[in-house]
Formats: C-alpha cells, sequence, structure tokens
C-alpha cells in the first residue's frame, strides 16, 4: 500500500505522518510537493496539519487551489483512502471534500493536549481496529478546531452515519455537537483535527493513534488491490 504525503508550503506535520506510517505499517510512503499534480500511482493519501499558506484569508482556503489538490479529489472519487489531519480537515472543508468549516476555537486561545475523543462510527475504513463507543486519547494543537456546519449538515451527517469522532469530556474548541472527526458519504475521507500520528508509542502519552493507521492497512488488503 502506498501513501503519499502532500507538503505546502507552511505544512509542519508532513514528517510526522510519513514516520508513522514507516514505523506503524512499514508501507511505502512519499512527501508531494503541492505542485504535484498526479497521484495515480498510490493508493492513500494523508493531508498533514501545520499553517499551509500562513492560514492567510481562512486556514486550508488556499491550499485547496493548489494542483495536488485536483489529484486528491480524483483518488477520493477513485475511492482511495483519503485522510485530513487538523490543517488537512481544514483543507478537506475549504475544498468541498467534506461538508463544514474550520473556524477559530471559541475561547480565541491556542489548544495543545492529549484529548479524549469518542469512536462514533467503527464501520469506517479508518476506525476498523476500535469498538464503537471506545475513548481513545488523541493530541490536538490547534487555534482553529472549532468545527461548525448549519442545522440541516448536522442533521444530514447524523442520518448517514458521518461522525466519527466526538470530544469525549469537554469540549477544547466549542466544535457543534462536540465534533472531532467526521468522513463523506461514502466513507473513504475522514477529517479530524485530533493527531493520530502523535499517538502511535506509549512513550508518545498513548498509542491509540496507531490503530487509525492499521485500520487503514486492513481495509485495503481487504476491499482495495484493484482500485
Amino acid at each position: 500500500m502506498r501513501f503519499a504525503v502532500p507538503i505546502f508550503p507552511g505544512s509542519n506535520c508532513d514528517y510526522d505522518c510519513i514516520h508513522a506510517i514507516e514505523d506503524v505499517l512499514g508501507e511505502p510512503v512519499a512527501p508531494v510537493w503541492h505542485q504535484e499534480a498526479d497521484l495515480s500511482s498510490f493508493d492513500a493519501v494523508i493531508l498533514p496539519g501545520g499553517f499551509s499558506y500562513g492560514d492567510y484569508l481562512r486556514c486550508g482556503a488556499i491550499a485547496r487551489f493548489s494542483p495536488v489538490m485536483a489529484a486528491v479529489k480524483e483518488a477520493a472519487e477513485a475511492g482511495k483512502l483519503v485522510i485530513g489531519i487538523c490543517n488537512g480537515f481544514q483543507v478537506l472543508c475549504e475544498s468541498g471534500l467534506l461538508p463544514g468549516a474550520l473556524m477559530r476555537n471559541d475561547h480565541l486561545k491556542f489548544r495543545c493536549d492529549i484529548q479524549p475523543i469518542r469512536v462514533e462510527n467503527n464501520q469506517t475504513p479508518f476506525t476498523g481496529e476500535y469498538e464503537s463507543g471506545q475513548v481513545i486519547n488523541i493530541p490536538i494543537a490547534h487555534g482553529e478546531g472549532n468545527y461548525y456546519c448549519d442545522e440541516a449538515t448536522l442533521a444530514e451527517l447524523k442520518a448517514n452515519n458521518q461522525i466519527v469522532f466526538r470530544y469525549a469530556g469537554d469540549n477544547p474548541n466549542g466544535s457543534v455537537d462536540n465534533i472531532a472527526g467526521i468522513c463523506n458519504k461514502a466513507g473513504n475521507v475522514l477529517g479530524m483535527m485530533p493527531h493520530p500520528e502523535r499517538a502511535i508509542f506509549d512513550w508518545m502519552g498513548s498509542d491509540d493513534g496507531k490503530h487509525l493507521f492499521k485500520s487503514m492497512l486492513q481495509y485495503w488488503k481487504e476491499n482495495c488491490h484493484a482500485v
């Protein structure tokens, strides 16, 4: 299984994602500069955290126009796995691959902590190794992680079981309905504010994130060899 990690000017979690794939899965993974327009040789894409284009205008608003995002959309439409983490989640929303938007935290402060989140849907390609309702500990580090959508969109997310993760305990940013991560209707595109790549070894404070990447590999082995 080959992973691509697109790098935008301002990305800073790209090599965290690369090392997570190498250390947890031992699968091929490559950094891809944002001007690359062809991801056809890859099976999965990880949009990393950071501050793409300095978060000017809005976080993720400029990155959506990078050539690589057209290729990311093609990968998503082909059924390949796409995950956006933190700034990557913001880019997915700005690109229209996921509904809603990420706004400033309601307390207007940057929040960095290990956060308990609850697995609401373990039937996605990213959550197969978790139990439904399981609470896992994953770090957060963001100033604009306040997920917002209108009432109609929220109802649709609930109806289609697209809410994958919710914050357990306190809500660190004011996200509507405590949402920490959502997927598209097809289930192959996931956006989440917490950083699973920062939770792959016990010495990091939690190794709960490694199961997300292992879930992706297992799903690909079972379903996606022909994609």
